[in-house]
């Protein structure tokens, strides 16, 4: 078995499942099912003869084997990458590279893209997504959408969507729950948060409930998940209370799987923000068609 060489088929699927911390997200990201995901990463298992995640009750984790194969997938997959790039565009075949969080890939971004290549055939879209900024501002993205407010970013940062947030829920939570008519009656139910590294750039629950008045820190009955879809799963769950970033939830609301329960709060000065990182014509051209869909 030590000499047997691995299908290297599975790169992507185990990178994605690794950096997610998910098979659900991970097929979501690579349009996959969930039981193709986990299919695949048995077989993985299988060829090195290890177990490479722990499956928990919500989401994923390496193992020790699972970390070692990891690093090496995403290494590999990141010079792959790049010397496709490389490679297309001296074949003349345009690559746009954006970088952005996960919330704003799978929620808003990954749904209209197509709508761009179908408009732009001959020009390729790569979508990296990240919870942290590393990666906005180097050389391998052309352009970033990125969260914060507008002294973060470069003179020529373009605004794409405004902070406006709402407190929601599933209507199964509501009907358990019974009227939530105010803040303070938000603040006593189970809340579900986005962990973050450092100063949040986003609104969180404390201080969006700080802005009308009440304090209240973390407390035992909430969730805490580390990607913004993992949050809106958990809401649609019936887990909790979520807050919901308008455009990125408006599916959900108009569907009426999730509905808000609270009134609207807006930061004029926060929001995304695309970043070109270098000009080309059909980058200016991705540019203006974001600000025309936000």
């Amino acid at each position: 078995m030590s000499e047997r060489k691995l299908d290297l088929g599975w790169l992507r699927i185990f990178e994605a499942v690794g950096r997610l911390g998910s098979i659900t997200a991970a097929g979501r990201e690579l349009g996959l099912t969930q039981p193709a995901v986990s299919y695949q990463i048995r077989r993985i298992e299988e060829q090195v003869g290890a177990q490479l995640i722990d499956r928990l009750h919500r989401g994923c984790k390496l193992t020790e084997a699972g970390e070692t194969l990891f690093r090496a997938a995403s290494a590999g997959i990141e010079r792959i990458d790049l010397a496709s790039r490389d490679i297309r565009t001296r074949a003349g075949t345009p690559v746009v590279r954006i970088f952005t969080d996960y919330g704003f890939a799978s929620f808003w971004l990954m749904p209209r893209v197509s709508e761009f290549r179908t408009l732009h055939p001959g020009v390729e879209v790569h979508v990296v997504a990240s919870q942290g900024l590393t990666g906005a501002f180097d050389e391998t993205a052309d352009a970033a959408i990125v969260f914060g407010r507008r002294s973060d970013f470069p003179a020529g940062a373009r605004l794409l969507m405004v902070e406006r947030v709402v407190p929601v829920c599933s209507p199964g939570f509501l009907e358990r729950a019974g009227p939530i008519a105010d803040a303070e009656a938000i603040a006593r139910q189970p809340l579900l948060h986005l962990d973050t590294s450092g100063k949040p750039r986003w609104l969180t629950w404390t201080s969006w409930l700080a802005a009308y008045g009440v304090n209240r820190t973390p407390r035992q009955g909430d969730l805490g998940l580390n990607t913004y879809g993992f949050v809106i799963d958990a809401a649609l769950a019936h887990e909790g209370l979520a807050l919901g970033w308008m455009g990125l939830i408006d599916t959900q609301l108009a569907n009426g799987s999730l509905v808000s329960i609270g009134p609207e709060l807006l930061r004029e000065d926060c929001g995304y923000w695309l970043i070109v990182n270098r000009q080309a014509r059909h980058i200016e051209a991705l540019g203006d068609w974001l600000v025309g869909h936000a």
